[in-house]
């Protein structure tokens, strides 16, 4: 059974790594994040947890759908969303600017 959830958040840009690479995410929140840990415990005591404990998802932004995942941000209870340049560029997405999401997982 999937679980649905429509999240919105400001998209955000992080710079730096050993490369100095960019990368944009939206951060998951509040009751959305609260179900994102508690699906990512229970496949962790079924022995389906992934790597960083992070959860495959559908990710839908406006018409864009695109496969994904969701990982724990260390600290602060978020979940963040990775936001391609492609799912940036084909839904005119600015930083800082509020963007709906919806995941399927």
């Amino acid at each position: 059974m999937s679980e649905v959830l429509t999240h919105t958040a400001p998209l955000w840009r992080w710079t730096g790594g050993a490369n100095g690479g960019t990368w944009y995410f939206l951060s998951i929140t509040g009751a959305d994040a609260e179900t994102l840990s508690a699906t990512a415990l229970m496949r962790k005591l079924e022995g389906l947890g992934r790597g960083f404990g992070s959860i495959k998802v559908q990710a839908r932004i406006g018409d864009t759908h695109f496969a994904t995942s969701v990982f724990p941000s260390k600290g602060d209870g978020a979940w963040l969303l990775p936001v391609k340049a492609a799912v940036r560029k084909a839904e005119d997405l600015a930083e800082d600017e509020p963007v709906e999401v919806e995941l399927t997982f």
